[in-house]
């Protein structure tokens, strides 16, 4: 599936979170404006939001499930976005590049390619 950005999205966090599944965290309780993420502290003081359904969560801790990549896309009104995955409100995608990111479902609309 294809999206088209219909609202500039600039990410606000410069150095995101990359991490290992296995990797164990500390969660912190944080105001999430969408609801299904989690902030989320390594022992290496590295920190970010995940997604909740990639997570085992026991008490204040939880363990990845998965290879997480936390990199947003900073993306311009118009550019067209081939969707990875959907979650919680947003899309991990790609762009024309190779580049890959999350950006607010609600920044971008469904796109379809018409041929004549």
């Amino acid at each position: 599936m294809n999206v088209k950005v219909r609202k500039d999205y600039i990410s606000a966090y410069p150095d995101p979170l990359i991490a290992k599944k296995g990797d164990v965290f500390k969660l912190q309780r944080k105001k999430a404006e969408w609801s299904g993420w989690k902030w989320c502290i390594r022992e290496d003081g590295a920190r970010g939001w995940i997604p909740e359904k990639y997570l085992e969560i026991d008490g204040g801790n939880a363990t990845l499930l998965i290879d997480y990549d936390a990199t947003e896309h900073t993306a311009k009104a118009g550019e067209i976005l081939e969707v990875i995955t959907e979650v919680a409100g947003w899309y991990y995608c790609l762009n024309d590049k190779q580049e890959k990111g999350w950006i607010p479902k609600e920044n971008t609309h469904i796109y379809k390619k018409y041929s004549k």
